[in-house]
C-alpha cells in the first residue's frame, strides 16, 4: 500500500494544537504550499480543547502585545477569511484593584499599553459596577477596562486555523506521531515516523506539554512543566448578560467569563500543581485530571465574594486539565541553537489561545526568512540556559510559575523557588555582606546590599523605600570614592585558531584587529543590521580572543560564533565562562584602592583605557581590563575561579578605610543610565541598528575587511534616522519610572523609555527610549519639542538629548577629577 506520508518537504510542523494550526496556516499565507501538520492523535487533543478562550491584549512589552493585539484582529476575521466560525467575541475586559499597590500596577499599565497602541481606560468602582453590575465593589479602589479584548471558542478557532492552512495548501494528518526527530552534524534532516522518514528542511515544535521531551532527547534546552490547571462552570444563572465582559480579580486570583448563559470561573492558585515530572502519556488526549476541590476552594470563596451570584447557583462542572508552564512566565519561540533549520513554538504560560495569532504569524516569517521580524528577545529560546532542563528544577519552579502570572509585578522581583542553582564562589560572603539577590539566567546576583546580618527583601517596591535608599548610596559611592561589584554571571568564550581574526572581523563592526592587550566594544549585526549581540573582544595573542559578553546573552551569542565558524576555516570556540568570577572595582578612587593590592601600574600611561593586562593582586593572578559601564575610572578584574576568595578578600581588607562600598545591578543600572551606556535586550536588540541607537562610533567604515550588516549600514549612512535612541529625564518629583513608559512630543505620541531608573547624581528620573520623526530625530527636533513623559497615566515634563545627561565627554572613564555637579549637563541643572 501506498505511504500517505511524502518522502520530502519544505515544513513540517509537529503538533496540531492551536499554535501549530496557526504556523500551518501563516505558512500558507506566506505563499509556502508545501507543509505538512503531523498530529499524534486528534487536532486540539491536547490543552487547546479545554482551554478558557480568553483574548487579552495588554502585555510586558510592545512585541508581546502586538502578538495579541493581533491575534484579536485575526480572530475577528478569521471566518471571512477561511469560512469557518471561530466564535470570537470582543466583549471588553475588566480588572479590579483592592490595593493600593494593584492600583498603581493598573494605572502603569494604562501608560504602557498606550505606549504600544492599547487604549486602557481607568475607571473608578462606581463605573466598574454600572459596567458589570454582577460585581460587588466593596474594597474595590479602581479597574482597567479594556474595551477591545474579549473571548473566543478555543476549538473553532483552531478549526479555521486548520481550513486555512488545507485552502493554503498545506497537509494535516492526524493520528500520525512523530517517533524522533533526525539530524546530522548539526543540521536538521527531518522527522522519523511509523512509516518512515521524512526529510524537511525546517521543522517546528508544536508539541505543548511534550515539548520539553522532545527537545530534550536532542540535548536541547526547552523548559516546560505542566500543571494541573482549574476552572469550575456554574448552572445557568438567569437574565446573565451574553456580552458580559471578562472579570480579573488578580488580587484574589480568580477570573470569570459568560458561557451559554453560564459562568466559567478560573484561579490563579498561589501555589501550583505540578504535573506529568515523570512523563505524560502519548496517548493523553481529551483527558482532564481528577478534581480537587481543597485547592480551589479558597480561590472559590473568593470568587463568591466578589461575584454574589455565585453563592445562589450550583456547580455544574469541576474541570482540572493540564497547561505547561515556563520558569519566567513567558513563550519559548524561535531556534534551535545548535541545529539549522529546527525551532519551536511552545510554553504560553496560559495564554496561547490569545497568542495563537501572533505566534503562528511571528513564527512562520522567522521560518521563511530565518530571522524574526522584529525583536522577541523576550520570548526566544535562547535565553534558556542549559541546566533549566532539570525536570526537578522545572517541577519546584513550576509551583509558583501559575500564580506568577497575576501575583504583583513588583520592579527588581525574581521568583522564590528552585533558587540557588548557579552562585558565585564569593556567594556567602556577599550574603553576610546584607546581599538581596535576584536571579538573571540562572544565576543569583546581587541587587543591592541592605544592613549585615537584616532579612534581605524579595523586591522592589513602587516607591523610594530601603531598596531606593540603600541603592542610592552604592551609586553615590561609585561617583565618589570606589565600589566592588560582583559580576561573575558574565559569558567568556574563547575564540582561538588561525582564522580566528578572520571570523570575529567578520561578525564585528568595529575593528578588532588590534595588537594584544587590547579591548574592543562592537555590535554583531545580522544582514539588516540589527543588533544581534554587543560585546567586549579582548585580544589575547595573535590567535586568541576573549570574548566577553552578558549571562543572558551566552547561548545566543555561543550559537552565533559557532554557526559561522561552520565557514570560517581553521577556528574553535570554547564556553570558558565557568573559569572566571569578575570583580568591578569602580570609581574615582579604584586606581588608588588597586594599588594597594597588587604591584601592577594603573596610570594612565602604563594602563590606558580599553587595555588589558595579567596582573599580579592578592596571593594571586587576574586579568585586568580598564572598561566601565558606570562611567567612572575602572578595572574590570578576571579572576580564575579557584583564586577569587584571596583576592576578593585582599581588596575588601585593603579598601576599610577607603570606605569601599559593595554594589549591586540596581545601582549599576542608574550609574550606566546616567552615563548614557546601553543594555542589549532593553536599549538594543536585533531590529536597531548602530546608527539608530547612538552607536555609530562602534563602525570601523574603513576597515579592510567587510562585516555582516555593512550593506544595509551603507543605505542608512549620513541620513539623520527617523528612529533614534534618546536620553530623556524627568526633573521633579515625580514618580519612579521602570521602562515602558510613554514620551510625548507636543502632545503627539512618539514613543516610549525602552528603560529606566532613578539618576542619583542627577537627581531625577532617567530613561532611554526610541522617539521617532518623519523628518528625522535629530539635536534640533529635540530642542525645538516639548517633551513629556507619562508614569502611570499622568505626564511630566522631560528634557530629551542625544548626549548622556552625566559626563558626556568621559573625563572621569578617562581618569581626570572633575566635580560631580559640574559634570551634569547644563539643561538638567537648569531645570532643576
Amino acid at each position: 500500500m501506498q505511504s500517505k506520508l511524502p518522502s520530502h518537504v519544505e515544513y513540517v510542523v509537529i503538533g496540531g494544537g492551536i499554535i501549530g494550526l496557526s504556523i500551518a496556516y501563516h505558512l500558507t499565507r506566506l505563499g509556502h504550499r508545501d507543509v505538512l501538520l503531523l498530529e499524534r492523535d486528534q487536532l486540539t487533543c491536547g490543552t487547546t480543547w479545554h482551554a478558557a478562550g480568553l483574548v487579552t491584549q495588554l502585555r510586558a512589552n510592545e512585541n508581546m502585545a502586538k502578538l495579541a493585539q493581533y491575534s484579536a484582529e485575526l480572530f475577528r476575521d478569521l471566518e471571512q477569511l477561511t469560512g469557518q466560525p471561530s466564535g470570537f467575541r470582543q466583549t471588553g475586559s475588566i480588572t479590579v484593584a483592592t490595593t493600593d499597590a494593584r492600583m498603581e500596577e493598573l494605572n502603569r499599565g494604562s501608560s504602557m499599553g498606550r505606549s504600544f497602541g492599547l487604549d486602557v481606560e481607568i475607571i473608578d468602582a462606581a463605573e466598574a459596577k454600572r459596567r458589570v453590575p454582577l460585581l460587588d465593589v466593596s474594597g474595590v479602589l479602581g479597574a482597567a477596562w479594556i474595551a477591545s479584548d474579549g473571548m473566543t471558542n478555543p476549538i473553532d478557532t483552531a478549526r479555521a486555523f486548520a481550513v486555512g492552512a488545507r485552502q493554503g495548501g498545506a497537509k494535516i494528518l492526524e493520528r500520525t506521531p512523530v517517533n524522533r526527530i533526525v539530524t546530522d552534524k548539526g543540521r536538521l534532516v527531518g522527522v522519523e515516523t511509523a512509516e518512515g522518514l521524512i526529510r524537511a528542511e525546517k521543522v517546528v515544535i508544536c508539541a505543548g506539554l511534550w515539548s520539553r521531551n522532545v527537545a530534550a532527547d536532542l540535548n536541547w534546552t526547552v523548559p516546560l512543566h505542566a500543571a494541573e490547571h482549574f476552572y469550575v462552570m456554574t448552572e445557568a444563572i438567569p437574565g446573565l448578560p451574553a456580552d458580559l465582559p471578562t472579570i480579573r480579580d488578580m488580587d484574589a486570583a480568580v477570573y470569570a467569563k459568560p458561557d451559554a448563559g453560564k459562568l466559567l470561573v478560573g484561579f490563579f492558585e498561589s501555589h501550583a500543581k505540578p504535573w506529568g515530572r515523570d512523563g505524560i502519556p502519548l496517548d493523553f488526549s481529551f483527558d482532564s485530571l481528577p478534581d480537587d476541590f481543597d485547592q480551589i476552594e479558597p480561590y472559590l470563596t473568593r470568587a463568591i465574594e466578589r461575584m454574589p451570584v455565585l453563592a445562589d447557583v450550583g456547580l455544574q462542572l469541576n474541570f482540572n486539565g493540564p497547561e505547561s508552564f515556563t520558569p519566567d512566565n513567558r513563550f519559548l519561540l524561535g531556534p534551535a541553537p545548535d541545529i539549522a533549520g529546527l525551532y519551536v513554538a511552545a510554553g504560553f504560560n496560559s495564554c496561547g489561545i490569545e497568542s495563537s495569532g501572533g505566534a503562528g504569524k511571528v513564527m512562520a516569517e522567522w521560518m521563511s526568512t530565518g530571522i524574526p521580524a522584529s525583536d522577541y528577545w523576550e520570548m526566544d529560546v535562547r535565553r534558556a540556559m542549559p541546566f533549566q532542563r532539570n525536570r526537578r528544577y522545572l517541577y519546584d519552579r513550576t509551583t509558583e510559575a501559575v500564580g506568577n502570572l497575576w501575583n504583583l509585578h513588583w520592579p527588581h522581583k525574581s521568583p522564590k523557588t528552585a533558587r540557588n542553582v548557579r552562585v558565585s564562589p564569593l556567594h556567602d560572603r556577599l550574603a553576610r555582606a546584607g546581599a538581596n539577590f535576584g536571579e538573571v539566567a540562572g544565576w543569583e546576583r546581587v541587587q543591592w546590599f541592605g544592613e549585615p546580618g537584616v532579612q534581605p527583601a524579595t523586591h522592589a517596591t513602587f516607591g523610594k523605600d530601603d531598596w531606593f535608599r540603600q541603592s542610592g548610596a552604592e551609586h553615590a559611592a561609585t561617583r565618589s570614592g570606589v565600589a566592588l561589584f560582583d559580576q561573575t554571571s558574565f559569558a567568556h568564550l574563547l575564540v582561538q585558531g588561525r582564522d580566528a581574526l578572520a571570523l570575529l572581523q567578520r561578525l564585528s563592526t568595529n575593528d578588532v584587529d588590534v595588537p594584544i592587550g587590547r579591548i574592543v566594544y562592537t555590535p554583531w549585526l545580522n544582514e539588516r543590521g540589527g543588533m544581534e549581540s554587543d560585546v567586549t573582544v579582548c585580544r589575547t595573542d595573535e590567535e586568541e580572543f576573549l570574548v566577553v559578553t552578558a549571562a543572558v546573552q551566552r547561548i545566543r551569542d555561543v550559537a552565533w560564533l559557532r554557526n559561522h565558524a561552520k565557514r570560517a576555516g581553521q577556528v574553535t570556540i570554547a564556553d570558558v565562562s565557568s573559569g572566571y568570577v569578575t570583580l568591578s572595582v569602580m570609581g574615582p578612587r579604584s586606581r588608588e584602592l588597586l594599588s594597594r593590592v597588587s604591584p601592577a601600574d594603573f596610570s594612565d600611561a602604563a594602563f590606558p583605557f580599553a587595555t588589558a593586562r595579567e596582573i599580579e593582586i592578592g596571593y594571586g593572578l587576574a586579568l585586568a581590563f580598564r572598561m566601565t559601564f558606570v562611567g567612572e575610572l575602572g578595572w574590570e578584574l578576571h579572576i580564575p575561579t579557584e583564586q577569587a576568595l584571596g583576592i576578593y578578600d585582599a581588596i575588601v581588607a585593603a579598601g576599610y578605610d577607603l570606605k569601599l562600598h559593595h554594589a549591586g545591578y540596581v545601582a549599576l543600572n542608574t550609574l550606566r543610565l546616567e552615563a548614557g551606556y546601553r543594555d542589549w535586550g532593553s536599549d538594543v536588540s536585533d531590529e536597531d541598528t548602530p546608527l539608530e541607537s547612538g552607536l555609530g562610533f562602534t563602525v570601523a567604515w574603513d576597515k579592510k575587511s567587510e562585516f555582516i550588516g555593512r550593506t544595509a549600514l551603507e543605505a542608512e549612512r549620513g541620513k539623520t534616522p527617523r528612529r533614534r535612541l534618546v536620553q530623556l529625564a524627568v526633573p521633579g518629583d515625580a514618580p519612579l519610572m521602570f521602562g515602558s513608559e510613554p514620551v510625548w512630543r507636543d502632545g503627539v505620541l512618539v514613543g516610549y523609555l525602552r528603560s529606566a531608573g532613578f539618576g542619583h547624581t542627577v537627581g531625577c528620573g532617567i530613561g532611554m527610549g526610541y522617539l521617532h520623526a518623519d523628518l528625522g530625530v535629530s539635536a534640533q527636533w529635540l530642542k525645538d519639542g516639548r517633551f513629556e513623559v507619562e508614569i502611570a497615566g499622568q505626564r511630566h515634563a522631560a528634557i530629551a538629548s542625544l548626549r548622556p545627561f552625566y559626563d558626556a565627554a568621559r573625563t572621569r572613564v578617562k581618569g581626570e577629577w572633575l566635580e560631580l555637579e559640574s559634570l551634569v549637563s547644563a539643561e538638567l541643572c537648569a531645570a532643576r
